[in-house]
């Protein structure tokens, strides 16, 4: 498994925006192949201090989606609700999601 995250500072002002357009994002995704989960997490001491973490089946698959052309227009429009560009972690295995069932 292949673990992504994607971190983002959201201007205050465009929070509730930026929510529903990573909601959307992760709806689309769970029609992808490879694509097992993801959630969007937000700082509770800084709610505009956001991550998208999500787990896919392979790197490749992973790679696939965010080269797609759905992905690339949907950060092209988050660009403008954002303070800065947004950093990346990426691994094998890292588990910030618990499983259901474990």
């Amino acid at each position: 498994m292949q673990s992504f995250g994607l971190n983002y500072e959201v201007k205050p002002e465009r929070v509730e925006d930026f929510k529903k357009a990573l909601m959307q994002l992760i709806e689309d995704m769970n029609s992808h192949e490879g694509h097992v989960e993801t959630r969007l997490f937000a700082d509770v001491a800084r709610p505009n201090s956001m991550m998208i973490y999500s787990n896919w089946k392979t790197k490749a698959e992973f790679v696939g989606f965010f080269r797609s052309e759905e992905f690339q227009q949907a950060l092209g429009e988050a660009m403008s609700m954002l303070e800065s560009r947004p950093t990346h972690m990426a691994g094998q295995s890292i588990r910030l999601i618990k499983s259901p069932g474990s």
